[in-house]
């Protein structure tokens, strides 16, 4: 099965006996049937139709979450029996079997790379300045604990969140997964290392009252390391299914069973709790919103338009304008003074949108034009108004190709973004506590802040993007086929709409989860298709998990520190 970017690259090819150049065209994956036969080797994403995905209640209840989607996304011929066989071997077949056919490696590649990653999750720690520089063995022994235990939730965090960066992406078709795999490991794994917080407090996200821990060390201790391993196992049961789920709310259950039975009732703050429970109606609900109205737009302005690949390419500019500008003033603002951070987000701003506008050009100035003249001397008697919520149908032939390449490229720029921001902002998730817990070890620990150093956020780092290897596709196949089905301008309208959404609700303070964000942004896409474009079933397991996972967290919070208190009571 061929691997070759589905994307970006870009071919002429010259028509009949004049040589004139009729067409510049994205090389994807699926030929085109459809097109004008003057237009030789154009191969383009499918529009729209494909067979409906299996539910995960399909087998057994429950199956766990497969790939037989992305096995054989390649080869439309053979889908087929493809799938027939994908059926009857799917209940035998092993985990570096499911791995191996989602990347298109062979079973020893699978095996080879998972060897390596936990030979280096054994061993790297033993060399780490927090190991080496406790004195006792049995003080090492708990340091070499603690980075597993942080290990293991960093891990679950690549598997299970990086497909909100990725998920749309390779569901639309803009990037096959092994491209993708590879995009979120270096952008994750630079984000948590050059963007992660070097700060963190002991009582992670104003969940817990710090007062009433203090001088219970041993307890504290066993406290954190239970809410990583509680996190990490709800996480990993939640991506063998394919679901989706809220790194933050699993930390939050997890401090809350911690705080309520070994701290009482007056150790949690109830308020912050109520705040992070709101975001499971907040989040879906402001990213459905936004997605919905971003991709009826893209519909009404671009599919609608006399051009629209003219439209799509002048829209990109001003998208990436708008996206760029936002993102600097309010995630990276260059200055203190708002007058001069405001100057300069727009400076930035102007610069992508100049950089994507000329990289359109120069990749489809050719078919561009070839359409523009075809346009200008066609009949124009059938325009007539529609309104922003009428049903559009879609361009298609040489124009479908403009739109989606042009939307591609979009997607895939937004997904790198999150993908980036992502690593820098959810890593806190595994070495916030982890930072904590080992700062008790070194006899530093306190409500005030704590220093994180950089050897931790690396370790962080190289958890999320092990997980994203090993287990990432799963959750990447929910969140991109089996909700609705996507497009590059519906993958890019779901995208924009959620990273949009995050930002502000963060920079305003609202309580948000980009998870939730973007499961609500890709159902909007699917709501603005129309109501049965949504599968149900899929959505229903989704949110069933979302309601159970701070109880889950808490519950197995409870197990996992009796459990150690015991254990540390030899250490400490």
């Amino acid at each position: 099965m061929s691997q070759s970017s589905p994307f970006f690259s870009v071919a002429r090819a010259h028509a009949g006996a004049g040589g004139r150049a009729a067409a510049a065209a994205l090389l994807l994956r699926h030929p085109v049937a459809q097109l004008p036969p003057r237009i030789h080797g154009l191969r383009y994403y499918p529009s729209a139709i494909v067979s409906p995905a299996k539910t995960l209640n399909s087998h057994l209840g429950l199956p766990r979450a497969t790939i037989s989607s992305f096995a054989n996304a390649d080869n439309g011929s053979s889908g087929q029996a493809d799938a027939t066989e994908s059926e009857e071997e799917q209940n035998g077949e092993s985990e570096l079997s499911e791995m191996a056919k989602a990347f298109h490696i062979s079973p020893r590649m699978a095996m080879s790379i998972s060897v390596v990653i936990a030979f280096a999750a054994l061993t790297v720690p033993l060399a780490m300045q927090s190991v080496v520089f406790h004195g006792t063995n049995k003080m090492k022994a708990l340091a070499y604990l603690t980075l597993l235990s942080g290990f293991y939730m960093a891990w679950n965090i690549g598997a299970n969140d990086v497909a909100n960066a990725m998920g749309t992406s390779v569901g639309s078709g803009a990037l096959t997964l092994r491209q993708a795999v590879l995009t979120a490991a270096v952008l994750e794994f630079s984000g948590a290392f050059l963007m992660g917080t070097h700060v963190t407090s002991t009582m992670q996200k104003g969940i817990l009252v710090a007062s009433v821990f203090q001088g219970k060390d041993s307890l504290l201790f066993a406290g954190l390391l239970s809410s990583l391993a509680a996190a990490g196992t709800w996480l990993q049961v939640a991506s063998s299914y394919g679901w989706p789920v809220s790194t933050t709310h699993c930390i939050v259950g997890a401090m809350v069973g911690f705080g309520i039975v070994f701290g009482g009732v007056n150790a949690v703050f109830w308020s912050s709790l109520a705040r992070v429970s709101s975001s499971w109606v907040i989040s879906p609900l402001m990213g459905a919103a936004v997605s919905f109205i971003v991709y009826k737009g893209i519909r009404r302005f671009v599919y609608s338009a006399p051009n629209p690949g003219q439209a799509a390419a002048a829209a990109a500019p001003i998208a990436v304008f708008t996206g760029v500008t936002a993102i600097s003033f309010a995630a990276f603002p260059l200055s203190k003074t708002f007058s001069i951070a405001i100057l300069q987000a727009l400076a930035c701003g102007a610069i992508g949108a100049v950089i994507v506008n000329r990289v359109i050009q120069k990749q489809l100035g050719d078919l561009l034009s070839s359409e523009a003249e075809k346009i200008a001397s066609a009949d124009k008697a059938n325009a007539q108004q529609v309104g922003f919520l009428s049903d559009i149908a879609g361009p298609t032939g040489a124009q479908l190709q403009i739109v989606y390449g042009v939307f591609g490229y979009m997607q895939v720029l937004s997904a790198c973004f999150m993908s980036f921001a992502h690593g820098g902002n959810d890593v806190s998730n595994a070495i916030g506590p982890l930072a904590a817990a080992l700062s008790i070890l070194q006899g530093v620990a306190s409500s005030a802040e704590i220093v994180i150093p950089t050897e931790v956020l690396a370790w962080g780092g190289f958890g999320i993007v092990a997980g994203l290897t090993m287990w990432g596709y799963r959750v990447i196949a929910t969140i991109g086929k089996k909700i609705t089905e996507l497009t590059p301008t519906r993958g890019f309208a779901a995208e924009f709409a959620a990273a949009s959404v995050v930002l502000f609700a963060s920079k305003l303070g609202l309580p948000i989860s980009a998870t939730h964000t973007l499961v609500g942004a890709v159902m909007g896409v699917g709501f603005a298709r129309g109501l049965n474009r949504v599968r149900a079933e899929t959505v229903r397991e989704i949110v069933a998990s979302w309601l159970v996972t701070i109880p889950v967290g808490a519950v197995l919070s409870i197990f996992y520190t009796l459990l150690f208190t015991k254990i540390l009571a030899y250490f400490m």
